[in-house]
């Protein structure tokens, strides 16, 4: 074998986590910086976001997270709130398990990308932005989440572009993910959902009507793995783009679109969910939603309502055969298998 084998899709992340362990190994517990980082932690970090993170809007070209500034390596929460919280581009590798309390607030320009397949945030969560620190462009990958006391990750006070992609989120006390208080485009993709209730909030409240017009996310090739609610449960964004999710044994239903809100629905697999889609929810009103080329297996018939604005509109994409989604989310989502 090379010393250097050829880069696949599979293998990336393999040559990261080699590259960033070098860095770590035998080093007391403080942040190193990457002075020449390894080719393959270079292209890792250079990939770019698809959908509503894709879109040029709101004075950004796209998302890019830290990729302007240095990269450091971090072991424990102190470090992790330290660097994240810094008024300028880094790019953040997360090694091990880190514990955290509570929030931790991340703010501009910053990637936080996992290590291997055992980076892991305990404890607490990311809260991306602040009432007076925006939480913009920001790229959190290949991180697995647990028992967070609050929500695992919360978009809120209009950040915008964030990129959330090949995470594994389980077992929080709120929301697993959760985007809300007039944040705008936002991919969340290739990421396992599972063990926890109230997945995926888009749009902070009934009451919240600043929200109208903006949370434009699109959500894709997530696996929803036995969650029972809100993939996502959705208040005035339009559009909102669901495609190519992997919906099984969803106890309360897949997707709401409720209080006007215009959600795509398509080339999703729903398996054993009776309540694939609803229109209303709860005590809140209807919203509109278009469902079109999924798959109901052993599942209820969706709820309809009304037109929604194309996604295409924003941005180009392609969309998988709903039939192969049992196959290539499971194999293709969570930490390890950045593509």
């Amino acid at each position: 074998m090379s010393e250097h084998p050829p880069l696949t899709r599979r293998g990336l992340l393999a040559g990261t986590a080699a590259s960033a362990a070098l860095l770590t190994v035998g080093a007391a517990p403080r942040a190193r910086a990457s002075t020449v980082p390894d080719h393959r932690l270079a292209a890792v970090a250079a990939q770019r976001a698809d959908g509503f993170a894709s879109v040029s809007a709101l004075g950004l070209p796209g998302t890019t997270g830290g990729a302007a500034g240095p990269t450091v390596t971090v072991t424990t929460g102190a470090q992790l709130a330290d660097y994240v919280g810094r008024n300028s581009p880094w790019t953040v590798l997360v090694s091990g398990r880190i514990e955290i309390d509570g929030m931790i607030t991340v703010v501009a320009d910053k990637t936080i990308l996992g290590v291997g397949s055992t980076a892991e945030i305990t404890g607490g969560g990311l809260q991306l932005g602040s009432t007076t620190r925006p939480g913009n462009n920001v790229i959190i990958r290949n991180i697995r989440f647990t028992r967070a006391s609050d929500d695992s990750i919360s978009v809120t006070n209009r950040a915008h572009h964030v990129w959330i992609d090949h995470c594994d989120f389980s077992q929080g006390y709120d929301g697993l993910l959760d985007i809300k208080r007039e944040s705008d485009y936002v991919t969340v993709s290739w990421n396992h959902f599972h063990d926890h209730s109230k997945t995926c909030l888009l749009g902070h409240s009934d009451s919240h009507t600043a929200d109208r017009g903006k949370l434009r996310v699109t959500y894709h090739h997530n696996f929803f793995d036995g969650t029972d609610q809100r993939h996502p449960r959705v208040r005035f964004a339009e559009p909102v783009h669901v495609y190519n999710n992997y919906y099984r044994n969803n106890r309360l239903y897949g997707v709401a679109s409720t209080e006007d809100a215009g959600v795509l629905v398509e080339g999703n697999y729903f398996e054993n969910v009776a309540h694939p889609i609803y229109s209303g929810y709860d005590a809140s009103g209807p919203g509109r939603v278009v469902e079109r080329n999924n798959l109901y297996v052993n599942s209820g018939a969706p709820q309809t309502l009304g037109t929604v604005i194309e996604p295409r509109t924003f941005y180009a994409y392609t969309l998988d055969a709903p039939s192969t989604v049992p196959t290539t989310v499971p194999t293709g989502v969570g930490v390890g298998r950045i593509a």
